[in-house]
This record gives structure tokens, sequence and C-alpha cells, in this order.
């Protein structure tokens, strides 16, 4: 039986023609848009807090996210101001989406920050951004970041502040998000494995002496919807072997939702089942199809899993 009341996401796939694309999203009727980021890296990239800023401008209701702010890049109190910014720019629809990066060390080293810091600079900026987005005249003795009496003016909109989700595969991340999240966004995860990270994330939780009841678990999936199964298939397969330099045939059902809208539904439902309630769709077909994918799981597959 599918469930309902599932959220659906989709990142800009480009740092150009923001506007018009987030307005397409949101009238396609995803409930978040998302914007992911690099310094430098192998093709085009956007910078998240610029991008979800012309988003909030052009858009009217559906919520801003950054999959995700490679945190470790930022000095802490500059992020701090940057989410709380945006935040009420956008009148508080804004969530923070956390990673350490690492993956291109050359954006690392181009910002001064040792990549082998990444982890600790991170755990920083978010005791940071926890203490600045709920309170004024914050003073912090951290190793990377020192706070004396310090204010963020204007506070955030949303309170007690805006959401923030941690992104990962690890278990370093997922204690992260534990400790500092009220999402978990991981990716390239099999149902199961996202079954047993929820797990872990609940345990780490009440080693914490947290309550995880309000805690929201999703899942960042690549995706390729088609009429024809195959064909659906193949887009995957060829897109995410490029993409990651590897032969993605046959990992393709593993990590992705590919072939027709039947096949993806009932993959998906083992996502939801798993304990999935947010579902941040990515793209992984041809630059061309792009528009009939989003197009397609708005239409084939999001009404199934609502009320």
């Amino acid at each position: 039986m599918t469930a309902n009341n599932i959220r659906f996401g989709t990142a800009l796939r480009s740092p150009y023609n923001v506007a018009q694309l987030s307005r397409q999203i949101e009238d396609l009727g995803y409930d978040v848009l998302g914007c992911g980021e690099h310094v430098s890296f192998y093709g085009d990239t956007a910078n998240g807090f610029v991008s979800l800023s012309v988003a909030a401008g052009a858009t009217q209701h559906i919520q801003l996210m950054s999959t995700i702010t490679l945190v470790p890049l930022y000095p802490a109190a500059l992020l701090a101001k940057m989410g709380a910014a945006l935040d009420v720019a956008s009148g508080g629809r804004y969530s923070l989406g956390v990673g350490v990066g690492g993956e291109f060390a050359n954006e690392f080293a181009a910002c001064g920050v040792p990549i082998n810091e990444r982890g600790a600079r991170t755990d920083d900026a978010l005791e940071v951004i926890t203490r600045t987005w709920t309170a004024t005249d914050v003073t912090y003795d951290g190793r990377f970041t020192k706070l004396e009496n310090f204010s963020l003016k204007p506070l955030p909109i949303q309170k007690p502040r805006p959401p923030i989700w941690v992104s990962g595969r690890s278990d370093a991340a997922m204690r992260r998000a534990a400790k500092y999240a009220d999402g978990w966004l991981p990716y390239m995860y099999t149902p199961e494995q996202l079954a047993d990270s929820i797990t872990k994330i609940r345990a780490y939780g009440e080693d914490l002496g947290r309550d995880m009841s309000d805690f929201t678990f999703g899942m960042y999936v690549f995706t390729a919807i088609n009429e024809d199964n195959d064909l659906g298939v193949k887009y995957a397969a060829d897109r995410l072997s490029v993409q990651y330099s590897q032969d993605f045939s046959q990992l393709v059902h593993k990590f992705a939702l590919a072939g027709d809208p039947d096949h993806c539904q009932a993959r998906l439902q083992e996502y939801v089942d798993a304990g999935a309630s947010l579902v941040f769709v990515s793209s992984a077909c041809p630059d061309d199809y792009i528009d009939r994918n989003l197009q397609m799981i708005s239409s084939d597959l999001i009404p199934n899993f609502r009320a």
C-alpha cells in the first residue's frame, strides 16, 4: 500500500536561467527546490545562496534548501549570516543542507581550508549556526571560531531556527545529523542502507538524550522515468556511468529510480517503507529530456504518494 504525504524536492540543474527554472519547478508541484554548489568543479556550478536568493524572488511558496552547502569552505559566522539573511529574504522558506565536501581537493586548497579539517570545521560551524540563529549576544570559544557578544540581526524568521539537514554516507555524518540536524538526506543509498542509517541516527540521538520523534528522514535519488522501461533504465545508466566514471549498467536498479512509472513507483515505495518522508529527485537523463522527466515525476509518480 502506498504511503501518503511524502514531500518531493528537486534541484536547479544549472546556474543559468534560475528564475525561469524555479518557477517551472514550483508550477509542477514540487515541495522543495534545492541547489548544489562548488567553488570550483569539473563543469559549470552554482553557489547555493546566490541561486536560491534568485529563486526566492521568483517563487511564492516552494521551500528552498541548499543541497548541499559546502560548510567547511565558509567562515562560520558568515555562513550563519547568509543563511539567516536568506530565510528573511524568502519569508521563512529556507533550510540549510549540510555537507563536508572533499571530492574536489582543488577548491579546498583555493579557499585555504585543509581538507583533513573539513569534518571538524563543519561541526564548529554547526555549533555557531545553532547558537547565533536562536540567540543574540553569543559568546563561543571554538577551535576555529571565537565569538564575543556576537549577534545576527535580524534573526531568521523560522523559529526556533531554519531546519538543518545533513547529507552524507558515513557514521560521522550520521552522528552529526543526530546532534545538530532536523533531517537526514543521504544519497546513493539502497532502501536497506536507508533503514540502517535511520536506526543508527535514532540510536545516536538517544545517546545524546535527544527526542528524535520530530526528526525527518529523506532520500536523494537519481531518476529517469519514461513510458519505455528499457529506455528509462538506459538513460540513467548512461548518465551515471559518465558522471561517476564507472559502468553503472548493473548498479542503476540499486541506486536509482529508473524505468517506467510502475517500476519507479514500486522502487520508491521501498524507500518510503524504509522510512523516507522526503524524496529529493535528481534527473539522470539526457539534458533534452530533463523537462519531460520532471513532468512525468510530477504527473505519474508524486500523486501516488500524496493523500
